[in-house]
């Protein structure tokens, strides 16, 4: 390896490290990361909302994702601006790979006379739901890895 001082080199497995990356990790990966990362939260916000079934007052809350997911891929083809900064604003269509989860408070509903709208059976049945969704994405990225790891070993 050519002599790139210190700083260079830095440079140097940088650069490594974003070629492997755009390599291997594909689109499909990125959207299962995605996924996986909204359904860790979601499993959050679920616990919480089961944490407090019994405080009075408390809102229960949910998370978005999949709907915001499913309208970004549906309009995939116009422009977008490239985002280069987190504090920079979007300019033109959210993309798929924009799409993040949002925790949202239900203020809606109540479920009782003292203001609480957790549903522990509603919950319950949203955390089950929740865990096959999690499961089932990671074994689609373990898939995906199996595909990479096949084809460098070359079988």
């Amino acid at each position: 390896m050519p002599n790139y001082g210190s700083c260079g080199l830095d440079f140097y497995v940088m650069g490594v490290i974003v070629l492997i990356e755009n390599l291997l990790i594909t689109r499909t990966m990125h959207m299962l990361e995605k996924g996986l990362d909204a359904s860790a939260l979601r499993n959050k916000v679920i616990a919480d909302n089961l944490a407090n079934v019994d405080t009075p007052g408390y809102k229960r809350s949910e998370v978005l994702f999949e709907e915001e997911l499913r309208k970004a891929m549906g309009r995939e083809s116009g422009l977008a601006g490239k985002l280069t900064h987190e504090r920079h604003i979007p300019i033109g269509r959210k993309t798929a790979f924009n799409v993040a989860p949002e925790v949202v408070r239900s203020e809606d509903t109540s479920m009782r006379n003292d203001g609480n709208n957790v549903d522990i059976d509603r919950e319950m049945a949203a955390l089950a739901k929740n865990s096959i969704m999690y499961t089932a994405l990671a074994q689609e990225l373990n898939g995906e890895f199996q595909k990479i790891k096949m084809a460098i070993n070359g079988r």
